[in-house]
């Protein structure tokens, strides 16, 4: 397990990170550029690299393998959050230049949200072993439902979070990127905090998801939220270096259905055998890397067949 001291030093580069990032970097609001966007996500990229890398000097290649794993599959997990963030902002109109600032905050709250669910689902396993095959179970009907599904369907305007503010909105006018605003002599609420609530309570329904998923690799606390935290802290980098592109991943999906298919089994199985965690690593680049390669051909394919 992991010492507090490893706790405190993530943290503290967690802290250093999002204050450069929201109080450096992007001190101003204004729209985040394509270039821009592809290096920060290049940078994220790298640090979780990095940190993965220190992982290995620390703990060994175990727990570093795990580390990577866990990350790969909450980063391609969280691609499909991309697309719901697109749809969340384009329903309320929301100005580009306030969309990083938004995500940023959005982030803080998924990070506080994942740690409790993480750590009350680390102890539920250890407490109760036969969670484990309630989680396997989840994690295959999940895939199922993945694998099936045509097309996702998101409206924001039945999200129950967004019905139960709207009666205290003070417009739904973009007159800045305020939270909140004072109007007759009461605070109201400012779309720009509305969008941010939103997008938190989706979240937390993806988070049902990616967390038992990574719960399935391992249930070393550090590990599960470190590579959690690494993944959707390049998101807003990410979204907006490919905005509406990420559509174009239309096999995705089945590749996180074999994926979650495959951790939910090995979930099952432990009892009788333990898949080697250098195997799930293997089995995830693969799948991850057949899917998109798949999309991005047929896609190809598909483009040159319409200039004919």
């Amino acid at each position: 397990m992991s010492t507090a001291w490893q706790w405190i030093i993530f943290h503290i580069f967690l802290a250093t990170a999002l204050w450069l990032d929201l109080g450096v970097i992007h001190k101003k609001p204004e729209a985040v550029t394509v270039r821009r966007a592809l290096t920060w996500s290049a940078v994220w990229i790298s640090l979780a690299v990095l940190f993965g890398l220190g992982i290995l000097m620390i703990d060994g290649r175990h727990k570093a393998t795990l580390f990577f794993t866990g990350y790969l599959v909450e980063e391609s997990l969280s691609v499909d959050n991309l697309f719901v963030f697109f749809v969340i902002f384009q329903y309320f109109k929301t100005p580009k230049k306030y969309e990083h600032r938004i995500l940023f905050w959005g982030i803080i709250g998924a990070l506080v949200s994942r740690l409790a669910f993480i750590l009350a689902g680390v102890v539920l396993l250890e407490r109760f072993h036969w969670m484990t095959y309630l989680l396997g179970a989840f994690l295959i009907y999940t895939a199922v439902k993945l694998a099936v599904q045509k097309e996702a369907e998101v409206h924001p305007d039945k999200n129950i979070v967004y019905r139960l503010l709207r009666p205290f909105m003070a417009t739904r006018e973009w007159e800045s990127g305020a939270f909140v605003t004072k109007r007759d002599g009461r605070w109201m609420l400012m779309p720009a905090l509305v969008v941010l609530a939103v997008i938190d309570a989706t979240d937390i329904m993806f988070a049902l998801d990616s967390i038992p998923a990574v719960l399935g690799i391992t249930t070393d606390p550090f590990i599960v939220y470190t590579s959690n935290a690494m993944a959707i802290l390049g998101l807003r980098s990410l979204y907006s270096a490919i905005g509406k592109l990420i559509v174009t991943f239309e096999y995705l999906n089945h590749g996180l259905a074999v994926i979650l298919g495959f951790v939910g089994v090995k979930m099952i199985i432990a009892h009788w055998y333990v898949v080697p965690v250098h195997v799930t690593l293997i089995v995830v680049v693969l799948v991850l890397a057949s899917t998109m390669i798949t999309s991005w051909w047929i896609q190809r394919q598909r483009n040159q067949r319409q200039r004919q």
